[in-house]
């Protein structure tokens, strides 16, 4: 295919693309009204459902089957980065010199990494309930265990990031995400339906399958963005090419 035929077919698909954007947005109720049936319908659903936290219920319960192609993204661009940054024929792995780190440093990164670890533990926990949720409080948990790296050194964060954890944790993570939705079509329901007895509402058990579902989108996203840190820190720390550079 010719760059031009690329450019005529990435025309029309914009074209089409932008007038179905026009379409809807001359349908959508006025600016600053009292009518809102896309919101109205959302916090129904999301109450009769027992669900608080409205964002989840949307992102978990009535439109689970888009949060798979999202969960699906990430998974294949971290599957892109492990490949495009493997370490190749002509470069070696150098030890990495430890690099002294001031004690205000050590001390606070130190104190506050189980702190931030827990923090992202309980957003994901209480996604159904509160602002937040399996993908921020992911990456919250992620993010918390390179303050190791630095308070104290690279050997450490390597000690507690086994790589091969990680990337086992990621695929089953995202594959965990399917279950409730093939268990829902062994009950008779759709594929992701919320088919769980939904619970007492404003309790860690409500919504039914959401927490399940929010678990699992958590766990992917924490070993995913340990994983792409992984590799960007790995090129930058430690690998080498062949003339030592």
């Amino acid at each position: 295919m010719t760059r031009r035929v690329r450019l005529i077919v990435l025309a029309f698909g914009g074209a089409g693309l932008a007038a179905l954007l026009a379409a809807a947005c001359f349908d959508l109720p006025g600016f600053g009204g009292d009518r809102h049936p896309y919101g109205d319908r959302v916090v129904r659903a999301s109450l009769a459902r027992h669900t608080a936290n409205t964002i989840a219920s949307v992102n978990f319960d009535q439109r689970a089957f888009d949060t798979l192609g999202e969960m699906s993204i990430l998974f294949a661009s971290v599957l892109g980065t492990v490949v495009l940054l493997r370490q190749t024929r002509d470069e070696h792995r150098a030890e990495p010199e430890p690099e002294e780190v001031a004690l205000p440093i050590r001390r606070y990164a130190l104190v506050v990494l189980p702190v931030a670890v827990l923090t992202g533990l309980y957003v994901i926990a209480h996604g159904q309930l509160s602002p937040g949720g399996g993908f921020q409080g992911g990456v919250v948990v992620a993010t918390a265990l390179h303050l190791l790296y630095l308070g104290a050194d690279y050997r450490a964060l390597e000690r507690i990031r086994p790589l091969g954890t990680y990337e086992a944790g990621d695929a089953l993570a995202a594959s965990a995400y399917l279950v409730p939705g093939l268990a829902g079509l062994l009950a008779g329901t759709a594929f992701l339906a919320n088919f769980l007895p939904f619970g007492t509402f404003n309790t860690l058990s409500s919504g039914g399958t959401v927490p399940l579902l929010n678990a699992a989108i958590g766990m992917e996203v924490a070993c995913a963005v340990v994983v792409l840190l992984a590799r960007f820190l790995d090129q930058a720390v430690e690998i080498e090419k062949g003339d030592g550079k």
